[in-house]
């Protein structure tokens, strides 16, 4: 799929990344992470934008973000947010200039199959970074407000995630367990590549659904299927 043809789905979640420019260091200090997060909190009420999960990295960052039935609200709020950013480092730099990369990248996400694959894939980043060897000892993503350790007042419970569990309790032990069992190759492979790519996460079905309802055709490589979800 041409890198301008971006796919965004009313009513559906997105996997976004945005990088700094030239990778350059986007959250320097604590205060840059609460900053973002506060503007986040604020422009997602605003578009009415869900935000299921995140992890904010130094150069870079990771949403799972689900619009209403306005698509437009999605890349209002990405610019609402990263303009906001890029305005609080210039003046405690001193600087001028972009802070970003041109264009952050998306892929809608098919909600049944790939939701929950995908938000462990945004919480692992720490991880995979060996910046801690726990997702939970990252403080800047949203798996401890999963894990029952802290709440996040305006984080969005995504469906799937809900439907771990009857109880709190139940929903972050089952949800632990997920995120810290092996991970299939294919299915890391097929997000990975989903969101460098602008393609759509999920199911070759899936592929199939959207290119009928927006009329044109999509493209899907390096197919899989995680393993099924946590029996409840």
């Amino acid at each position: 799929m041409p890198r301008h043809a971006r796919v965004v789905l009313p009513q559906m979640p997105h996997h976004i990344i945005q990088r700094g420019h030239n990778r350059q260091v986007v959250f320097a200090h604590d205060d840059d992470y609460a900053y973002y997060l506060e503007t986040l909190q604020t422009w997602k009420a605003h578009y009415g934008v869900k935000v299921y999960a995140f992890c904010l990295m130094t150069n870079h960052l990771h949403l799972l973000l689900e619009p209403g039935p306005e698509v437009g609200a999605l890349a209002q709020l990405m610019k609402r947010v990263a303009a906001r950013q890029t305005r609080y480092v210039n003046r405690l730099e001193g600087r001028t200039g972009t802070l970003w990369e041109s264009r952050y990248k998306s892929s809608p996400v098919e909600t049944e199959t790939y939701l929950l694959a995908c938000a462990r894939y945004i919480e692992l980043n720490p991880v995979r970074a060996r910046l801690v060897a726990h997702p939970a000892d990252y403080p800047w993503s949203s798996v401890r407000d999963k894990l029952g350790m802290c709440e996040t007042s305006w984080l969005d419970s995504d469906p799937c995630y809900q439907a771990l569990g009857a109880s709190v309790l139940q929903r972050a032990q089952r949800y632990e367990a997920f995120v810290m069992a092996a991970i299939p190759e294919d299915e890391w492979c097929l997000i990975r590549q989903a969101i460098q790519r602008g393609q759509l996460t999920g199911t070759a079905r899936f592929v199939e659904e959207v290119a009928a309802k927006i009329g044109k055709r999509l493209v899907l490589r390096g197919q899989g299927r995680p393993r099924k979800r946590l029996e409840k």
